[in-house]
């Protein structure tokens, strides 16, 4: 808190000299921030202390005198608030005065030199009266006098903008206190307001007209009549901005018609009402009084609209009243729209689109048609319909437009191809945005689209087949009916085609099936598993008969054929290379027929127009299917099919010129009707299109040089010819004697003299990073409409019917409009020119750049002015699209052609032109033109290119072109780069900073942005300009012209679509960035950027806000302790709720970053209401993508902690849909949860009229977005593996409470799941069945609470089954079948149910799927008919994986063994058939011919195999593992299908081993070779798991009995070695562990074969040495390897992996070698023995690891060392073995006096290395006796040492004894380690007396008690009683017999004593007697007490019985 002192200091420091320097607005601005913080934060009495001299200083700042700056935005606004938190926490008393002093300057209308001043009391006035107006109501008169008087004053239009704004602000809180007359005074003012010559003052004006008709009762008919007409009026001349204020002027009155008014009521009540907000419009009619009714009904209220639309308007002002539309239903609100929705539809088909001055040309039909869609797509159906609105919507459009066509009886009339063409736009966009179509939708659906096919109306047909595609799509099990019954039609249409009997239309209905079918047979690739693809064979089937028949038929009759055949083909060609390759050769010779050489004939003329429509037509046809081919199987485009393709394009482009050389004149006159067909100039222009396209797509890598030379020529005269043709010209002189021509982009006759359609953006930085900054709003509807201004062109998707087979589903959700062939063809000549050009060489592109601007400088075009400027704009955009091209592909080469001096001098000066021009899209295109042009050519052109801008804008005061080379400016530094355009920085930021300074809206809006883009090219070179930058923006931010509405008439009017504040905000975020961390060093930077950002977050206007999110955001990053966290995360989630979606998307970002950043501390400050909000907002508008990361991130992290609480969220997510019942029908109650959502929308439509409540529930999207998160929470818990979650009595143990961990949630996940599952969405029924699998997985192993013995899950079987049921049911997908199996087969495996009869259904759904997969032919899976055979084979794959899982489990899941058992005579040949079928597929073989492998189903053939992989390729692995272990259980049923025999005829499987490999060998050894062999860099468990799994299989496999001696042929086996070793150099121990049984098996079964050569001829060489490339040579190599490397070698990698898996990898190794060592010659026996002992001992030698390797693998060494060894070796193997002794205790020698972990590891090891040599080693081996004695000594000593160790000595003292026995050496040395025993012992006795015996040392006490006894049985009996007179005392020193309970040290000895007494009593007995007395004594008592204890014991254990627990 800020003490008094605070305040005052405060005081003092506005430093009025510091005021007056040049810093004094900088000065003023910090001060005035820093006062406001400090006024927020100081107690109240220090407040009212202070008030009264800080009040005086804000009025100052407000009015200043002459030291003052001038108050400008920034300064009034923070005054204004200062003032405002003065009287919020202080006293308001002097709030009169201040008011009263603001108002005098504000009413000084005389002075206008005090514009600033005026403005900022006017705006003081406004916040405080908004504020405090209801207490200060006498000022109401006052300031609405100011108000008007200033309006009618002629002062500027910034001050009268704000005298208006005061006067709404006042109006808020005071209204009440208006006069009557100054009312209506203001109403009528405000009126004229409407139609001023400034925007600002309209903007101010409607906004104040909103607030006086505020009770909406108060508006009456006449009021919404005279304010409609104002506005529309206004329209023509406004921005956009403008033209939204008048919308929601208009949209707030006829909204205010529908509020519910008491009918006869008199004047005075009405006042009273006045206080009331507008009344919700929902509010139920039967809760009203009954006398209450609504001014207009909805329907005439739309009409108020309609009527004005359809007055002859110009276009702009029709799509300012489409933005009036906007505008009402928002404010009337989704429910009113839901409600009203075929009301809504109705108006717009019957009063605009059915209205003939709205069709009246083709352009007008498609203006209203975008204008329509544009509604009812963006507005209504993605942001207000739920999901039961859009399912309502679709039956709506389907009732009563669709379902219309043909009108059948007789009064009916059908609606207009208009009205359909629109209703089956939109019922597409609706299909897409369900997703999944309910039934009802379906039926709704499917028959009217396939009855409008055959409509007269081209545009209708094809929009019916575009619809038709998406039904199928999102509806995948349609479309095999659909596609059967369209063929079917097709067929009937094609043989009644040539019948005279046939119906008039067959013509049309027959293309109308050929579009339908081509428009399905195109989502065949995405939708592969439901159709069956000989229909695709068929169809090809179909076109190619109707192409060879073409020439017997008229041409009526031909040209529909030629149509249908290639639209057809054309379809094919997207089911990709697969099926094309085999019809290739077919297609090329039919193309080759259709595109024949051009002939003298064609040149000559008397053709007539129909026949050369024909002919175009048939090129065009063909051409569409070649452009298909070309995109879709670039792999089958071989260098040959490439010569062929072009040299036929060569045909058509000169067929085409040909046709262009005649004149044919045309039959009919110019009002050709649409369905006359196109006319020839369109088919022309089609066919040139195609050929355009079709060159594109081919590349111009295959192209000849004489070929591109003229294809370069005629792209240019079709882009920038000066005549394109006679329609032109027509126009031209037209437009020139009348001097009609304004600009090019207001044409409206659909072609604009062939202008191009390509965009381009609109900075000259194509970057999608910075979306239209400084923009309002730009993914609005209101911005699609008015962007349908700047297009003289507009598309539709029937002026290119491949277009319906073009688009991937994936990526585009709308039909793409393609643009009418009279404009794309020059689309496609400007793209192929892009291509063309950057691969030409210097003289062509020189001649071709001049040939292009000579062509803009034509003398022709002086008369066309249209045509020059169409030749402008597309010669740019050309160049603009070529130098893309050429930056991305052809870098290197373009330099030195496009970079070329001779061609950029040229260039830079045409392009200079156009940047002047003034033209928006040639500023832009020409500016990213000259930066891509800099680029490429270098820095002589950068440089000259910059003075040229310079001096133009020096000599220039034209804005247009400052404007164009400021931009240019920032687009020559982007695309330069940084580092290159370092010698211009100085220059560009210092122009674009002077040009920033400029008045004029268009200079300094796009010199910001310039500059914008500039430092963030510059990025930290900018660093020296931020000071200076900063002052600037802040000069900018302060001053008047710079306001939206500030400055000159003019540019006020300009300034609302070009806000600099956002721009100025960007580039503050630009500084930001550049700062980064430094931001900390300079604290005054800091303090000036931290005051803008905040100046600028509290802005009201949306684009600043979202830029200044974005500063925040890095502010975050690299400030975080400036932010105030809390207070930001209120303002983003008020940001939420902004009906404004750019504000939302940037609010969300801005999240995300705080919860990837801190979760934990987000769940504080927003808790659950912020992810339920999130989750709102995903459902509200699905296509937020931000929102899912957000929540997902939130989930990741805070899950774990409360896992339950998620749980609850996305419960109430799920089940919102219970809701919705109670609205409809409580009576179906029975119905499960999705039925009930579904019925919601289905049954009596009638309660939705009476606006009934709507009960929200979630669209589907959003609840499997909670399913998602179900499932990451279930997968996280599993992975972090909290024991606690899974397990009750474990966590009540730990006193963890449960009720919050996921484990008492599961009978909710059950029950979501359940919901899911009976979902009519396939994907939730999908990702339902993902969240059960994950139960079951999860928490199969958990316990049951209340029963210790029993499973949580047993008791929830039966909802499982519950769940798993609908999947089983006919509605099911292939898809959901598949993972239910899955289900199925985790639930059998994972042993919550181990009883085989107790399984029930879920069992019995996997034997009935196995059962049927054993049978041939498709599956049925039960109720499933019709299966295609992809789906079944997919199908089958699923099943036998499950199966596959459960043979794996078996070998945990003991119980499996019998649920498998009756099943493995089918399983065995299955899942070999199922991975011989993988192999196939793989090696892409047409079949294996192999008379023993099982048939293989045709339905493999090519297309199923790309489709079938993926599934294959997933589940290979599982099945091969399975196989190899039930070959390992030596299964005779798997043997039978490798071995290809049947059962019983087991004998032959033996006798063939010789004969060669098993038929099916050769397939399952590929598949394992090839899986072994590809690596991959990710080393994931599941690549893990699929190489242990084909090691495991290839052990088997290596059986002779299966491989044969295939792997002896040389090629093969040298492969599989070096396959072996480069496993061994690269995989992890785990998987070695295998490799090693691998390769020791093959060792095993071939070790004495030499690969290639027969197996006799190595017998006699074989008694020296292994042969060098024998197997075992081989094999030992790999087994040396890795030993070698199992610890770190220098300079070497060592293998990776865990400690047990190395140590299990080292055993192998030496079992290896000890196998080879037993099966070798004796000659040989040694060296393998030598080897393997060699570096097993550098491992006791190795100093690197800590871990201890040799302890587990002694055993393995220990066998190695035991093979017998022959008499003639022995004393190379003695050698061997002293050699080892002595490396051994050499070894311990050296670590004498180290100590540490590593040195007590090797010590240890070593030693018991050696001991295990002393005692294996057979006894002929001779051992010098000084060796064993320096071990014994070793031994002794270590006994001094440490626990660890002692217990090490004792172990090893204790195992030499033993092995004494059998060795004379060893007996006699053994005696050598008894005093060192003794001295141990003795040593213990202080710690016995202690009590501080560890557990360690007792247990080497107790060893030490075995090796004494053993050495009594060692010792001659005469020897004995010595030796026992020694051990006795020994042992009696550690008894204490008085101790009770006697210690465990105590109880050993006695026993051991004991033990002694028996086993040699006599001995005992003498040794006893000669015992000290003392000792004895001690020796007695204790003997004693021990036996009679035991005794008693006995008894005592006697006593107790087994008693039963009492329940």
């Amino acid at each position: 808190m800020a003490s008094k002192g605070d305040i005052e200091e405060l005081e003092l420091e506005l430093d009025e000299n510091q005021l007056t320097a040049d810093s004094g607005e900088l000065y003023l601005f910090q001060w005035l921030s820093n006062l406001e913080k400090r006024l927020g934060n100081a107690s109240t009495e220090t407040l009212k202390e202070t008030q009264a001299s800080v009040e005086a200083t804000l009025l100052k700042v407000l009015i200043p005198s002459e030291t003052y700056p001038s108050p400008g935005r920034p300064l009034r606004n923070l005054a204004s608030r200062c003032l405002l938190i003065l009287y919020h926490r202080g006293e308001s008393r002097s709030l009169f005065d201040t008011l009263r002093a603001l108002l005098k300057p504000a009413s000084d209308i005389k002075a206008t030199d005090k514009d600033p001043t005026r403005i900022a009391a006017l705006w003081s006035i406004g916040e405080l009266m908004e504020a405090f107006g209801s207490q200060f109501m006498s000022f109401m008169a006052e300031t609405a006098t100011i108000g008007i008087k200033t309006l009618k004053s002629s002062a500027t239009p910034h001050v009268r903008y704000h005298a208006l704004t005061m006067l709404r602000k006042t109006l808020v809180s005071a209204k009440k206190a208006l006069s009557d007359s100054l009312a209506k005074d203001i109403i009528k003012q405000m009126k004229n307001g409407l139609t001023d010559k400034a925007l600002p003052v309209q903007r101010a004006a409607a906004a104040v007209l909103g607030i006086m008709y505020t009770p909406e009762d108060s508006v009456t008919l006449a009021d919404v009549e005279s304010v409609m007409n104002i506005c529309v009026k206004s329209l023509e001349n406004s921005d956009q901005v403008t033209t939204q204020a008048l919308a929601q002027l208009v949209g707030h009155m006829l909204a205010a018609t529908q509020a519910e008014r008491v009918v006869a009521v008199t004047e005075q009540s009405q006042k009273g009402k006045k206080e009331q907000e507008d009344p919700d419009i929902s509010t139920p009619a039967h809760v009203a009084a009954e006398n209450t009714k609504v001014l207009l009904t909805p329907g005439d209220m739309l009409s108020q609209i309609s009527t004005q639309f359809n007055k002859s308007h110009s276009r702009k002002t029709r799509a300012g009243i489409f933005i009036f539309y906007v505008a009402l239903l928002a404010k009337l609100g989704p429910a009113f729209v839901e409600a009203n929705y075929s009301l809504l539809v109705g108006h717009l088909m019957t009063e605009i689109v059915s209205n003939p001055k709205n069709g009246a040309t083709r352009y007008d039909k498609l203006f209203v048609r975008k204008l329509v869609g544009a509604l009812l797509r963006e507005l209504i159906a993605v942001r207000m319909l739920s999901e039961q609105g859009q399912i309502a919507a679709i039956q709506e459009l389907s009732s009563s437009y669709l379902k219309r066509w043909p009108a059948l009886m007789p009064g009916q009339l059908a609606p207009s191809s208009a009205i359909l063409t629109i209703a089956l736009e939109e019922v597409a966009g609706l299909l897409q945005q369900l997703g999944n179509a309910p039934p009802p939708v379906q039926d709704a659906v499917s028959a009217p689209l396939l009855t409008l096919l055959t409509h007269p109306s081209h545009s209708v047909r094809v929009n019916a087949s575009w619809t038709l595609r998406c039904f199928c799509y999102s509806t995948p099990l349609r479309l095999p009916k659909s596609m059967l019954a369209i063929a079917e039609s097709l067929q009937r249409d094609i043989e009644s085609l040539q019948s005279p009997a046939a119906p008039s239309d067959i013509d049309r209905r027959t293309l109308g099936h050929a579009y339908g079918l081509a428009a399905l047979v195109a989502i065949v690739p995405h939708r592969p598993l439901y159709v069956s693809f000989d229909v695709s064979a068929s169809v090809l089937d179909t076109a190619t008969q109707l192409l060879k028949r073409v020439s017997d038929h008229d041409v009526h009759v031909a040209r529909v054929e030629v149509e249908v055949a290639w639209t057809l083909i054309a379809s094919l060609m997207l089911l990709g290379p697969n099926f094309v390759r085999s019809h290739l050769p077919q297609l090329l010779v039919l193309w080759r027929n259709a595109l024949p050489k051009p002939t003298a004939k064609d040149n000559a003329s008397g053709r007539s127009a129909a026949e050369w429509k024909f002919l175009l037509h048939v090129r065009e046809s063909a051409l569409g299917a070649i452009l298909c081919f070309l995109l879709h199987n670039s792999q089958l485009t071989t260098l040959d099919v490439a010569r062929r393709i072009s040299s036929l394009l060569g045909n058509a482009l000169s067929f085409s010129n040909a046709f262009l050389s005649q004149t044919i004149e045309e039959v009919s006159g110019p009002s050709v009707i649409e369905d006359i067909g196109p006319s020839l100039r369109t088919r022309e222009a089609s066919l040139r299109r195609r050929v355009y396209q079709c060159f594109t797509a081919l590349g111009t890598s295959t192209l000849t040089d004489s070929m591109q030379a003229s294809l370069l020529q005629s792209v240019l005269t079709v882009f920038a010819g000066p005549e394109i043709d006679n329609i032109s010209a027509m126009q031209a002189s037209i437009a020139s004697t009348s001097g009609s021509f304004t600009s090019i982009w207001q044409m409206t006759d659909g072609y604009a003299y062939g202008l191009t359609t390509l965009e381009i953006s609109e900075d000259g930085v194509d970057e999608n990073t910075s979306p239209r900054r400084g923009h309002s709003n730009g993914d609005s509807v209101e911005h699609s409409i008015s962007a349908l201004l700047r297009k003289p062109i507009l598309g539709a998707c029937e002026h290119d019917t491949l277009s319906l087979s073009m688009i991937n589903p994936l990526e585009e959700s709308r039909p793409f409009n393609a643009p009418p062939a009279v404009s794309s063809v020059c689309d496609a000549a400007i793209e192929l020119f892009s291509q063309l050009l950057p691969a030409q060489d210097l003289s062509t592109t020189l001649r071709t750049i001049s040939h292009l601007i000579e062509s803009n400088r034509s003398p022709k075009l002086e008369k066309n002015a249209g045509r020059r400027a169409a030749v402008m704009v597309n010669s740019v955009v050309a160049v603009v699209w070529t130098l893309r091209v050429s930056m991305i592909s052809h870098h290197r080469q373009a330099k030195d052609t496009l970079g070329h001096s001779q061609v950029t001098s040229a260039l830079g000066a045409f392009l200079k032109d156009a940047l002047v021009d003034g033209d928006p899209v040639l500023r832009s295109a020409s500016s990213e033109a000259i930066g891509r042009l800099a680029n490429i050519s270098g820095s002589s052109f950068l440089t000259s290119q910059t003075k040229v801008l310079v001096d133009h804008i020096v000599s220039n005061r034209d804005p247009q072109g400052r404007a164009g080379c400021a931009l240019a400016f920032g687009s020559l530094y982007s695309h330069v780069g940084g580092l290159a355009a370092a010698p211009i920085l100085k220059t560009t930021v210092n122009l674009l900073m002077s040009l920033s300074n400029d008045s004029h809206p268009l200079v300094h809006f796009w010199s910001l942005r310039a500059l914008g883009h500039v430092i963030n090219a510059a990025s930290l070179a900018f660093a020296p300009f931020v000071s200076s930058t900063l002052g600037m923006l802040l000069k900018i931010y302060l001053s008047d012209t710079h306001e939206a509405e500030g400055g000159t008439l003019n540019n006020a009017n300009i300034g609302g679509d070009l806000r600099a504040y956002p721009l100025v905000c960007y580039i503050l975020d630009a500084i930001i960035t550049i700062l980064g961390p430094d931001i900390h060093d300079s604290p005054r930077t800091r303090t000036i950027v931290l005051d803008l950002v905040h100046e600028f977050s509290v802005e009201d206007d949306e684009p600043i806000l979202v830029e200044a999110i974005r500063c925040i955001q890095h502010l975050l990053m690299f400030a975080p302790e400036h932010v105030d966290v809390p207070e930001i995360v209120n303002r983003f989630r008020r940001h939420l709720n902004s009906p404004r979606r750019c504000l939302k998307l940037a609010a969300i970002d801005a999240l995300y970053q705080l919860v990837q950043k801190d979760a934990l501390a987000m769940s504080r400050l927003g808790g659950d209401r912020l992810v339920e909000d999130l989750f709102g907002m995903l459902d509200g508008d699905p296509s937020i993508d931000g929102v899912r990361n957000v929540i997902s991130s939130w989930l990741l992290q805070t899950a774990i902690h409360n896992p339950s609480a998620w749980i609850d969220l996305c419960q109430r997510i799920m089940l919102r849909i219970n809701a919705s019942q109670n609205v409809v029908n409580t009576t179906n109650s029975l119905m499960d949860d999705e039925g009930q959502s579904l019925s919601a929308s289905m049954s009596n439509d009638d309660t939705r009229q009476g606006n009934a409540p709507m009960v929200a529930t979630s669209r589907w999207r959003t609840q499997l977005f909670a399913l998602r998160c179900l499932h990451e929470i279930c997968t996280l818990v599993a992975r972090l593996g909290r024991r606690e979650h899974l397990d009750i009595p474990f966590a009540r143990s730990h006193g963890i409470p449960v009720n919050g961990l996921l484990v008492s949630r599961v009978p909710d996940l059950i029950k979501m799941a359940f919901t899911a599952s009976a979902a009519y969405v396939t994907e939730i029924r999908l990702e339902g069945l993902v969240v059960l699998r994950d139960v079951i997985q999860v928490f199969c192993q958990a316990p049951d609470p209340d029963y210790p013995d029993a499973l949580l899950l047993e008791q929830h079987q039966a909802p499982i089954t519950a769940a798993l049921t609908p999947a089983f049911s006919p509605d099911s997908t292939p898809e959901i079948l598949s993972s239910a199996i899955d289900a199925c087969a985790v639930f059998v495996g994972c042993g919550v149910v181990k009883d085989v009869k107790r399984m029930g259904r879920i069992l019995k759904q996997l034997t009935t799927a196995l059962g049927e997969v054993d049978e041939s032919g498709n599956l049925t899976m039960g109720n499933f008919v019709d299966l295609s055979p992809n789906a079944s084979g997919m199908l089958r794959v699923s099943i036998l994986s499950a199966w596959a899982r459960l043979e794996i489990a078996s070998s945990e899941q003991t119980y499996l063994l019998d649920v498998i058992k009756p099943y493995r005579s089918i399983l065995a040949p299955q899942w070999i058939a199922c991975l011989r079928d993988y192999a196939v597929i793989r090696a892409d073989s047409e079949f294996i011919h192999d008379a023993s492998a099982v048939a293989l189903d045709p339905s493999y053939a090519s297309l199923g195999k790309v489709v079938l992989l993926p599934y294959y390729t997933s589940s290979w692995a599982t099945i091969l593992q399975a196989v190899a272990n039930a070959m390992s259980r030596s299964d005779q049923y798997m043997s039978a299908a490798i071995l290809g025999t049947e059962m019983g005829s087991s004998v032959n499987g033996v006798s063939s081993a010789a004969e060669g490999p098993a038929p099916l060998f050769f397939p399952l050894f590929g598949l394992i070779y090839e899986a072994l062999a590809t690596s991959s860099p990710d080393t994931t468990s599941s690549r893990v798991g699929t190489l242990i799994a084909c090691l495991g299989a290839l052990k088997c496999l290596l059986d002779p009995r299966y491989s044969g001696k295939a792997l002896l042929e040389p090629t093969v086996f040298k492969e599989f070695t070096s396959l072996s070793h480069r496993m061994a150099m690269t995989e992890s121990a785990g998987v070695i562990v295998h490799l090693i049984s691998v390769l020791t098996s093959f060792a095993k079964h071939f070790g004495q074969s030499v690969p290639g050569s027969d197996l006799n001829s190595n017998r006699s060489q074989s008694n020296t040495a292994i042969p060098p490339d024998s197997v075992r040579t081989h094999c030992l190599k790999i087994f040396a390897y890795i030993l070698r490397h199992s610890r770190h070698n220098p300079g070497t990698s060592s293998i990776q992996g865990d400690l047990s898996d190395i140590a299990k990898m080292i055993s192998g190794s030496l079992g290896a070698f000890h196998l080879v060592a037993s099966t070798t010659e004796p000659v040989v026996r040694e060296d393998v023995r030598g080897v393997g002992c060699m570096l097993y001992g550098e491992l006791l030698k190795d100093e690197t690891l800590e871990a201890d390797l040799i302890t587990p693998t002694l055993p393995a060494f220990r066998s190695l060392l035991t093979v017998p060894c022959h008499p003639t070796d022995r004393e190379r193997y003695g050698k061997l073995i002293h050699g080892l002794l002595s490396s051994c205790l050499l070894n311990v020698d050296e670590m004498r006096g180290r100590e540490g972990l590593i040195s007590s590891r090797k010590v240890k090891t070593n030693l018991l290395g050696a001991v295990l040599i002393l005692t294996v080693i057979p006894t002929q081996v001779a051992i010098a006796r000084d060796v064993v004695e320096h071990l014994f000594f070793l031994i002794s000593q270590k006994l001094e040492e440490g626990d660890e160790m002692t217990i090490v000595a004792v172990h090893c003292a204790k195992t030499l004894t033993i092995a004494a026995s059998g060795s004379e050496l060893l007996r006699a040395c053994v005696r050598l380690l008894l005093p060192a025993l003794i001295q141990y012992v003795a040593k213990m006795v202080p710690r016995v007396d202690d009590g501080t015996v560890s557990e360690q040392q007792a247990i080497s006490i107790d060893e030490v008690w075995k090796t004494f006894a053993t050495l009594v049985s060692l010792a001659k009996d005469e020897q004995r009683s010595r030796l026992l007179s020694v051990l006795l005392p020994t042992t009696t020193l550690l008894l204490r017999p008085s101790q009770t309970p006697p210690s465990t040290i105590h109880s050993s000895g006695i026993t051991h004593l004991l033990s002694l007494a028996a086993s040699s009593p006599a001995s005992f007995k003498e040794a006893t007697t000669q015992l000290d007395p003392s000792v004895r004594e001690v020796l007695e008592i204790s003997i004693r007490k021990a036996v009679e204890g035991t005794a008693a014991a006995v008894q005592q254990s006697v006593k107790p019985q087994i008693s039963l627990r009492s329940f």
